[in-house]
């Protein structure tokens, strides 16, 4: 048995070592309870890392899949003239790549792309799309470009997105005539041929894009030698020599993805606050009440010489055990969910379209450290403010008042 002597000073260390084992007991002999308020927190612990690394690996799959398939990780170089949501501007945009980008291009650190607007008739039904040229061999883009090669028929080889496949009822082999306006504005023709279905989650090129090999798209648009972008492995230094082109740096073409991040990172941030209010609570029921329940036994200790400094103490330590035990089983608990949703994920119920954003229909969460050491900083903090200030108002009470739980 923990004896506590008030009559004889103790030096500081001694005190605090009699008052967690006083705190310890009393969680043991709180039984059923002490595991009841251990879970409680360990669940609402879950919670909160849980939705708020989902939200964080969507925008991480968002951002990672715009910069690899879409842009290209050292941003692009513009035709002038060129606007992605202008679909006039494509006709003329296009010109003879940079001089300066001929190396980055023959060490595949650079891919130029000409984009060209055309239709397709899957089933009779005529369907518009971008037909863009690219060199097979490129590495710039996160993409399977190295399936369109030239295969037995002869006929230029293509790839396309799953979604456009479904769509027009597509497979590999299929012939697909193209049509398209050549430099000179004449309307021209040719079969092509689907060598290679991918999936990706941007739904621009997931749906709506043709890719065939660079020198091809050149040859049927009699715009050899000639881009509309090129995609950059690193950021360019400086500006293009030639006023024809513009160099757009990620920061630019992210704009309105980086917003659209921001949008989703509020509302996960609310949500965030949401799970902790619910925390607050959770909290506030299994600490704050339990310790105004036990006023008696308060006002037994102080009648025994416990001073109010050192009863305050005990209850902290008490409560602060509460959520060092409850971190301890979130962590086990929650390890197996939080592992399954970084490597295998969450398949959506419906297509991620609806969503609005580039996301593939598995949601991986994203668990860093400074999600995990926040969450367990901020709910600690709350478990022993809670703990302590209850403590300290019913302290000031006299021992007869907390004996007869006034």
């Amino acid at each position: 048995m923990v004896v506590f002597n008030p009559t004889k000073p103790a030096e500081l260390e001694e005190d605090i070592m009699i008052l967690f084992k006083l705190a310890w007991r009393n969680l043991v002999g709180a039984g059923l309870r002490t595991w009841l308020n251990v879970l409680v927190l360990a669940m609402a612990f879950i919670l909160m890392i849980w939705g708020k690394g989902v939200v964080d690996g969507m925008a991480y799959q968002l951002n990672d899949a715009m910069t690899n398939i879409e842009f290209g990780n050292g941003g692009q170089i513009w035709h002038s003239e060129y606007d992605p949501m202008d679909p006039l501007t494509i006709e003329d945009s296009h010109a003879p790549y940079p001089e300066e980008i001929n190396a980055l291009i023959a060490t595949h650190k650079a891919a130029p792309i000409l984009i060209r607007q055309g239709t397709i008739y899957p089933d009779g039904r005529m369907q518009t799309i971008k037909v863009k040229g690219i060199h097979p061999e490129q590495e710039v883009m996160d993409l399977p470009t190295a399936q369109i090669v030239m295969g037995a028929t002869g006929l230029t080889p293509a790839l396309i997105g799953q979604k456009m496949a479904d769509k027009s009822g597509l497979e590999v082999g299929d012939l697909l005539t193209v049509r398209w306006r050549d430099a000179k504005g004449t309307f021209d023709a040719r079969e092509v041929e689907i060598v290679h279905i991918m999936n990706t989650v941007v739904q621009t090129v997931d749906r709506s894009q043709i890719w065939i090999p660079l020198d091809h798209l050149q040859e049927m648009s009699k715009l050899q030698g000639q881009a509309t972008v090129v995609a950059l492995d690193e950021p360019f230094e400086g500006t293009p020599a030639s006023a024809a082109w513009i160099y757009r740096d990620l920061n630019f073409l992210m704009k309105d993805i980086n917003d659209m991040i921001k949008s989703k990172n509020f509302g996960g941030n609310v949500m965030y606050g949401i799970l902790f209010a619910i925390a607050l609570l959770a909290i506030f029921d299994t600490q704050v009440l339990a310790i105004f329940r036990r006023k008696k036994e308060m006002g037994t200790l102080m009648a025994l010489g416990l001073t109010r400094a050192k009863v305050i103490g005990l209850f902290t330590i008490e409560g602060s055990m509460h959520g060092i035990i409850a971190f301890i089983a979130g962590f086990i608990l929650g390890s197996p969910l939080f592992y399954l949703m970084t490597t295998k994920g969450y398949a959506m119920p419906g297509d991620m379209d609806d969503y609005g954003m580039a996301l593939g229909n598995v949601i991986y969460g994203r668990y860093g450290p400074d999600l995990l050491i926040g969450t367990t900083f901020l709910l600690f903090l709350t478990v022993v403010l809670v703990s302590y200030l209850p403590t300290r108002k019913i302290s000031k009470l006299t021992p007869t008042d907390a004996l007869r739980g006034k």
